[in-house]
């Protein structure tokens, strides 16, 4: 199996501020400044709970997935994410099983991964990402974020 372990959980906010309230209350800080994914459209920050994230996602254009997720449910969990050690291995592993991705290719991620999402009617309506860590890799300069 070469998922390694759950890299982290996935909360849509409209506001990062009101969206932290909980987690500032359960002592928690968030790790570093926001970051942008410019490639989603969200600005993200992230609370560290052992070796979990907790990512609050809050769009940054009208047109991101998460502005039109928050449209249609509001805030609330949007994915869980699983890091893997090798991301083209374990897409080809899992198409072969039958996953549908939501793209062909891995896209940069959040702190120099790769992603890919696949499908929530192949994950039992579970929104499912999988994370390939990078920084400092040749060839990947992580500047999708």
């Amino acid at each position: 199996m070469s998922v390694t372990h759950l890299d982290h959980v996935a909360i849509a906010t409209p506001d990062l501020d009101i969206g932290s309230t909980p987690y500032l209350a359960l002592g928690l800080h968030p790790e570093g400044p926001d970051e942008d994914v410019n490639g989603q459209g969200v600005r993200v920050r992230a609370f560290m709970v052992g070796e979990t994230l907790i990512e609050l996602l809050m769009p940054t254009r009208p047109d991101s997935p998460i502005a039109a997720y928050l449209e249609k449910r509001g805030p609330g969990l949007h994915h869980t994410a699983y890091r893997v050690a090798d991301l083209d291995a374990e897409m080809t592993r899992l198409r072969a099983e039958g996953a549908r991705f939501l793209s062909d290719a891995p896209a940069p991620g959040r702190a120099g991964t790769r992603v890919a999402f696949l499908h929530p009617k192949w994950g039992a309506g579970t929104l499912i990402e999988l994370v390939e860590h990078l920084r400092g890799q040749a060839g990947f300069d992580g500047t999708g974020v």
